[in-house]
């Protein structure tokens, strides 16, 4: 990619954008949300084009009009959230949507993926449904589904972010054998230990420009970090102590059932202390979901108790919980669907919290106003303005709101659903700090996560739930990566 612009109306989201990606090369991308990294493999898998700036593929100069086109010459994007069918087979969902006769010999097929899995090191089964594997069996088919079409580059956007590190083990051993076998790779990711470990070279973006590009070998985390944010940057995470011997919330026996009778939650009991962080671990659809959302209030179909502060809250709505000045603040999973709304401006995402505790017929957006000002100074959102609609901000830049709202609200609970997702090194650290203050202030959290790292830097203890059941809670401070890894598979506690 040679030169590349591009620009949304006054916002220039990438600005004279030089790099090249070798045969046999894992190659990183790295920079604060809103550097510019999505506009830029955007435009290089077809989705947008770019405004000035030429783009090369094995030697020929190529302009991309859509995803066929990149496609086409011989480009893949694997994407964070798969697009896949659920009720299809692994081999149904490699060849939906290629130009084909009417007539699929299933056994050439077969033949076919068994042979690319084979040179790749994958083991995967054709025949086997979408919905019965695992989220790393997922992602197995979707790069499968690219190497299919004919890919030799393919882009990985956070391609460790729901896995296990056994996963993301597995994962690190296919992209190696990819490389020997001659792909180039290229790596979206905010993990840095991860960078170090797979890439061979990283490129840095810092506000639409190239920051630096090294070779892997030659840097090191605190380094790129510099290069990402401009200055150097505390990589430690800090877990003050418990300050208090007081439970906040206990949930005992919580079960849930949902509509298809399928149980999403098994006779789930522990608790919290006040001025505690609780990690949360488990792969994707553990019911980590299901466990936020009754607390919250939001989920009703449950039996079992959940008392805070010695008051049972199971059956009460969130507004119902809020107007009892029991202050639970919750950061969901889906940020645009369910935390905020996407075409509203910040200062009404802010009004939508408590606006129906005001009398008067007419809203008072003053207050909100002072709000949506002291968030975005306090987590240093990026936005044009606070009446900017949300949903055409960054991805890490809609989390800053969103979480900003909730702290902002005194809470005396937290329940966080991965709210460093999508955030860079520098914006995470911002948020890991900001919890330590609420819990220094006594607020008991919930903090689900997905980063191993993470969760045993920054909490007290860590809960792992697999298939709506609790394995086992393990010491922080004490435990390791493997041990929940494990756990995370069914293991029994270690």
């Amino acid at each position: 990619m040679v030169n590349i612009s591009k620009s949304f109306g006054e916002i220039k989201a990438n600005d004279n954008i030089t790099f090249s990606v070798n045969y046999g090369e894992i190659y990183a991308l790295l920079g604060e949300n809103g550097a510019g990294k999505s506009t830029l493999v955007n435009m290089l898998s077809g989705v947008y084009t770019p405004d000035s700036g030429e783009i090369y593929v094995h030697d020929k100069k190529l302009r991309f009009s859509s995803p066929g086109d990149s496609i086409g010459s011989g480009i893949g994007m694997i994407h964070q959230h798969f697009k896949l069918i659920e009720i299809m087979t692994a081999a149904e969902n490699i060849i939906i949507g290629q130009k084909r006769s009417f007539i699929i010999h299933r056994k050439k097929l077969k033949k076919t993926i068994n042979s690319i899995s084979e040179k790749y090191g994958f083991k995967t089964d054709p025949d086997k449904y979408i919905y019965d594997m695992s989220v790393g069996e997922k992602q197995s088919v979707e790069i499968l589904k690219v190497l299919y079409r004919g890919a030799d580059i393919l882009i990985l956007d956070e391609p460790t972010a729901v896995l296990t590190p056994q996963e993301t083990e597995k994962l690190f051993t296919i992209l190696k054998k990819m490389k020997e076998q001659g792909c180039a790779v290229i790596i979206i990711t905010h993990k840095l230990h991860e960078v170090m470990e797979i890439s061979d070279r990283v490129t840095v973006l810092r506000r639409g420009e190239v920051a630096g590009t090294v070779n892997t070998s030659e840097t090191n985390p605190k380094e790129l970090t510099a290069m990402m944010v401009g200055k150097a940057v505390d990589l430690s995470i800090d877990r003050p102590a418990i300050l208090k011997d007081e439970v906040m919330l206990e949930v005992k026996d919580l079960s849930l059932i949902d509509r298809d009778g399928i149980k999403k939650l098994n006779r789930v009991s522990f608790n919290v202390k006040a001025g505690e962080i609780l990690g949360i671990a488990g792969v994707a659809g553990s019911g980590q979901k299901e466990l936020c959302e009754s607390i919250q209030g939001l989920e009703r179909r449950k039996r079992g108790e959940i008392l805070f502060r010695g008051e049972d809250i199971a059956r009460l709505t969130p507004r119902a919980i809020f107007e009892r000045g029991l202050r639970i603040s919750f950061i969901p999973e889906d940020r645009l669907g369910m935390g905020l709304v996407p075409t509203m401006n910040i200062v009404d995402n802010v009004i939508m919290k408590d606006y129906y505790l005001q009398k008067s017929l007419f809203l008072d957006r003053e207050p909100a106003r002072e709000r949506a000002e002291h968030i975005v100074k306090m987590l240093n959102v990026h936005t044009p303005g606070i009446y900017h609609p949300v949903n055409q901000l960054s991805g890490g830049n809609i989390q800053k709101v969103l979480l900003g709202r909730e702290i902002d609200a005194n809470p005396d609970f937290l329940v966080t659903a991965y709210p460093t997702r999508g955030l860079d090194i520098g914006s995470s650290h911002l948020i890991y700090d900001e919890l330590n203050r609420q819990k220094m202030k006594g607020v008991g959290v919930i903090y689900v996560g997905e980063d191993l790292n993470v969760l045993l830097s920054l909490c007290d203890r860590i809960m792992v739930l697999f298939e709506g059941r609790v394995i086992g809670t393990v010491d922080a401070s004490t435990a390791t990566k493997e041990d929940i890894g494990f756990m995370m598979l069914g293991g029994k506690e270690c």
